[in-house]
């Protein structure tokens, strides 16, 4: 009896190590499946909306190919957001002239404007104002415009400006309201929503 527990001894003996080898690849195998996969080299973590620059009292200017002024933009606080590449801007000035040399200034207590400022948003207190442009040789005189809203989109590059909440539009001595505005400069159109009224001045006598 005791050589046959020794032999069945010598045999777990024997067999032990595979067991032991066994056990441990299957504890291996159950820490893989059950470990957080590991974030790769190439995987891109979720970027979160927070700014990665600050400007503060600032004036960004940019210019054309020949040198001259086309738009400038000063504000108190100016922050960079790259998850979007938006520049949103405290107390925003804004300040265009046109290939004709017509200004326009807009004012606003927040702006919000795209990586190449081709698409800007302003919000509370917003203001557009284009200057008048006297008339010269085959081309008729455009009295100045002002666009008065909580809230404006404006497409610098397209001339265009739109907006959903209640608007504000004065042209000369005529005055325009409405719940909401889309304005195509380039076009000369302009169409208000909701509840419009105007006042539109008769023509002076030449």
């Amino acid at each position: 009896m005791n050589i046959q527990w020794r032999r069945t001894g010598d045999k777990a003996t024997l067999y032990l190590p595979v067991l032991l080898m066994a056990l441990l690849a299957l504890g291996t195998w159950w820490l893989v499946r059950n470990a957080p996969a590991p974030v790769g080299s190439g995987q891109q973590k979720a970027q979160v909306h927070e700014p990665d620059y600050f400007m503060k009292d600032f004036s960004i200017k940019s210019f054309d190919a020949t040198g001259r002024l086309k738009s400038r933009l000063v504000g108190t606080v100016g922050r960079h957001y790259p998850d979007t590449d938006t520049l949103e801007v405290d107390d925003a000035q804004m300040f265009s002239v046109s290939p004709d040399g017509r200004t326009t200034v807009g004012t606003a207590k927040r702006a919000l404007s795209n990586a190449d400022g081709s698409e800007v948003q302003l919000f509370g207190n917003a203001v557009i104002t284009r200057e008048a442009v006297a008339a010269t040789a085959g081309k008729k005189a455009s009295p100045a415009m002002n666009v008065e809203s909580d809230f404006l989109q404006i497409w610098p590059n397209e001339e265009r400006i739109s907006t959903n909440k209640p608007v504000v539009l004065t042209r000369g001595g005529d005055r325009f309201t409405g719940d909401g505005m889309k304005y195509d400069n380039l076009d000369q159109v302009m169409q208000l929503n909701g509840r419009v009224k105007g006042i539109i001045q008769p023509a002076q006598p030449k």
